[in-house]
């Protein structure tokens, strides 16, 4: 079992810190969510809270996910990062592609890149990018971007992204690896396709259990059961010792959390708290799981 350490809606000037805690403590990642801008109206619900309301505000700090990465890269040497999950859909994979491969190869192979498709159709309008036909957008996108990111001189000729050879350089030290986010079937049968592993929104345990199992069931069926693949979850209703078990029994492979929250402490505090939380986490649960 995997630990990583969210750092979503913390302040800017804390992040250091606490990446450098967090890979003392024993985590294995920190987890950097993606938000583009935060329009005043929104034209569709958000799908991942019951009444598709945002649970975050126009004040709340999102960083740009290549860019946290690239400063607590620099003050780390182990620990790995990996975005849950960033917006592909309003954005060119030949311009992402560079952002990633200059990431990964900055932090010596530190760095996955976990995907989504978007949902705001503002972020898609104002990006540039067409709302309809965004799925088969970001298959394109994704399949692109793994071509480049693999290194080599490589083409790629589709309906939505069409370029000639190319091929940008240095290559990172290692793959990086893709992983997809989402709950639709569409989301689940793109992380069987392509990916490395699935990322979840906030899910509780049952729920996790059945996804989990349909992914299983969609990797078997294009002969990848045996390939190795992540289960990256923000299980809300199982904590504590006992709790991460159970997440793990019903296959799930990295638990997401935020130590601090177990304490009471919110994400405006002072960063001293937070990092007592990382230490009191690193100790009483990473250090004790495989016991």
């Amino acid at each position: 079992m995997k630990f990583s350490l969210s750092i979503a809606m913390n302040p800017l000037d804390q992040l250091g810190e606490l990446a450098r805690a967090a890979e003392e403590a024993g985590f294995a990642s920190i987890v950097l969510p993606d938000s583009l801008f935060y329009s005043e109206q929104v034209s569709a619900d958000y799908p991942y809270t019951p009444d598709g309301s945002r649970f975050w505000t126009a004040d709340t700090p999102w960083v740009d996910p290549l860019v946290a990465t690239a400063s607590m890269g620099a003050v780390t040497e182990r620990i790995e990062f990996y975005t849950s999950v960033l917006k592909l859909g309003s954005r060119n994979p030949v311009l992402l592609a560079r952002q990633v491969n200059s990431v990964a190869a900055l932090t010596g192979g530190r760095f996955g890149l976990g995907l989504g498709v978007g949902w705001s159709p503002e972020e898609f309008e104002w990006c540039g990018a067409p709302y309809e036909k965004r799925g088969k957008r970001v298959d394109e996108a994704i399949d692109a971007m793994r071509l480049i990111l693999d290194g080599g001189m490589v083409e790629y000729h589709g309906e939505f992204f069409d370029f000639d050879k190319l091929q940008m350089s240095p290559t990172p030290p290692k793959r990086v690896p893709f992983y997809i986010g989402g709950h639709t079937e569409v989301a689940l049968r793109r992380a069987a396709r392509v990916a490395d592993g699935w990322s979840s929104a906030m899910m509780k345990l049952d729920d996790l259990r059945t996804t989990i199992a349909r992914l299983k069931e969609l990797l078997a069926e294009r002969g990848r059961e045996n390939d190795p693949f992540e289960y990256q979850a923000v299980c809300i209703d199982r904590f504590g010792l006992d709790g991460y078990r159970e997440q793990a029994e019903v296959g799930v492979t990295d638990i997401i959390t935020m130590p601090w929250v177990f304490e009471g402490v919110g994400f405006e505090a002072e960063v001293g708290p937070k990092l007592d939380a990382i230490r009191k986490f690193g100790a009483e649960v990473i250090a004790k799981f495989g016991e």
